[in-house]
């Protein structure tokens, strides 16, 4: 039986749902669609960080809420991701969304065989994860609006702070290996 929806997954469902939006107007033929685009960008982080403090603060979190809410952000980065690498279209864009949604493609891999041993708890979301996840968002973001900034580059911030993004993540990854290591290690 489906739990019942509750704020916080219908939060995790708006992320969702706002992913084709964010790549309609990342394409719109519209001066400010840049603005447009990081601004629903921002909404849809927003919603990551709002579900999951509403779900703990309300004692909301359910087991499907669990499970969309990372597939949601995972969703989100990689979609925008690819829409940045075609529209930048340089190696330093490609290698970082490459490593990035690599990662999350074997972390997501690791954490459902960890379940399926029974050992899920042993490769559970670290504060480390959440600082890679913060650092995607803002760099994102400034691709995303690509204009200056008094003086500053967004899109170069962006690249620099995607760079560290990079370097979280893979510092996440190994983090997480590392705690599954001995069960990998008897299999």
């Amino acid at each position: 039986m489906i739990e019942k929806l509750n704020i916080p997954t219908l939060l995790t469902l708006l992320r969702i749902a706002l992913i084709p939006i964010i790549m309609v107007f990342f394409y719109l033929p519209w001066e400010y669609s840049n603005i447009a685009t990081t601004f629903i960008f921002f909404i849809a982080s927003f919603t990551d960080w709002l579900d999951g403090y509403l779900a703990r603060k309300m004692q909301l979190e359910t087991k499907l809420g669990a499970f969309l809410d990372p597939v949601a952000d995972k969703i989100m980065v990689a979609c925008v991701l690819v829409l940045l690498v075609e529209s930048e279209s340089s190696l330093w864009m490609t290698i970082a969304a490459a490593i990035i949604i690599g990662r999350e493609i074997i972390i997501s891999s690791l954490r459902e065989w960890m379940a399926e041993l029974g050992q899920r708890a042993t490769v559970k979301v670290s504060s480390m994860g959440k600082w890679k996840t913060s650092a995607q968002m803002l760099a994102i973001a400034c691709l995303l609006y690509r204009d200056t900034i008094a003086g500053v580059s967004m899109q170069q911030f962006g690249l620099a702070m995607l760079y560290i993004a990079v370097i979280l993540t893979l510092w996440s990854m190994i983090s997480y290996l590392k705690s599954a290591y001995s069960s990998l290690k008897t299999e």
